[in-house]
């Protein structure tokens, strides 16, 4: 399938990133990933037997727990654009022993896979990555058993704040526009659940968890600017700016800590929902 100049770069852009980034995408100062995927599992509740598709799989953190609920006859499909993440799953994976997932690089606007087969969607923090999101999770549904469950995470307005806002200002005084951001789509109720079709979608529920962590220091969050999405935007500056912006940004970091160190703020949106019976 053909797609226009300006989806194809989003996605070449999506995956070079999540490939730099993939080694250090497991660090401890990202363990907010692996809580929610854990959370996530709990509230999806994969069954022995059944069938899992995980899209943006990343570094496996959500086919794990689900592939360990499935088993022993149950499998999970995990597809992912970047394959240096999916490089990372496989070691994980291996790591616990698992035999019943497998690992695709694949487009998760264009599915692989042939219809009414899936029992359970997963997709942890990639749906505001879509360049046409509305679209691809219709679509989704065809994969999907009538009756079958999909769930998606994403951010709440909340996360990532002040850290967030401070490190736009600091990129924008370096005098360049700051690129369009993703992650910070469907931030509440109401934009997550506008994403579920009603002709497709019934049982659509909504559920927030605070996955919050102390960070030891203002350099443990550099750390994650670098080892998360963020870090294509970093790149997009030059030596001097990035150094001057990493200066900045950190001298306004320290301000927040306390005794506890400094609270990061990752409050998520689990969005939940059936494919309708008759849906075709």
């Amino acid at each position: 399938m053909n797609q226009p100049d300006a989806t194809v770069e989003i996605k070449s852009r999506i995956e070079t990133t999540f490939n730099t980034v993939s080694d250090a995408y497991d660090s401890p100062e990202m363990r907010y990933f692996p809580f929610s995927a854990d959370y996530m599992i709990n509230l999806a509740k994969p069954k022995a037997g059944e069938k899992v598709l995980d899209i943006a799989a990343g570094t496996g953190m959500v086919a794990i727990p689900a592939a360990q609920a499935v088993r022993p006859d149950g499998r999970v499909q995990a597809i992912d654009l970047s394959e240096g993440m999916l490089n990372k799953a496989e070691k994980n994976i291996s790591n616990h022993a698992l035999t019943n997932i497998d690992l695709h690089v694949m487009d998760a606007e264009n599915l692989e896979f042939r219809s009414n087969y899936f029992d359970l969607i997963t997709c942890g923090f990639g749906v505001f990555f879509l360049p046409d999101p509305l679209s691809a999770v219709k679509n989704w549904a065809r994969v999907l058993k009538p009756g079958g469950r999909i769930i998606f995470s994403t951010f709440n307005i909340s996360a990532f704040m002040p850290m967030a806002k401070w490190f736009k200002q600091c990129y924008e005084e370096t005098g360049n526009p700051y690129p369009q951001t993703a992650w910070q789509q469907f931030s509440d109720n109401e934009s997550c659940l506008s994403l579920l079709d009603d002709e497709i979608y019934e049982n659509k529920q909504v559920t927030h968890k605070q996955h919050g962590i102390h960070l030891k220091d203002e350099h443990e969050w550099w750390h994650i600017i670098q080892s998360s999405g963020f870090r294509g935007i970093l790149a997009s500056l030059n030596d001097i700016q990035q150094t001057e912006l990493r200066s900045k940004h950190l001298k306004q970091l320290a301000e927040l800590k306390t005794e506890e160190g400094i609270w990061l703020d990752v409050e998520v949106i689990y969005t939940q929902a059936t494919r309708c019976l008759l849906y075709t």
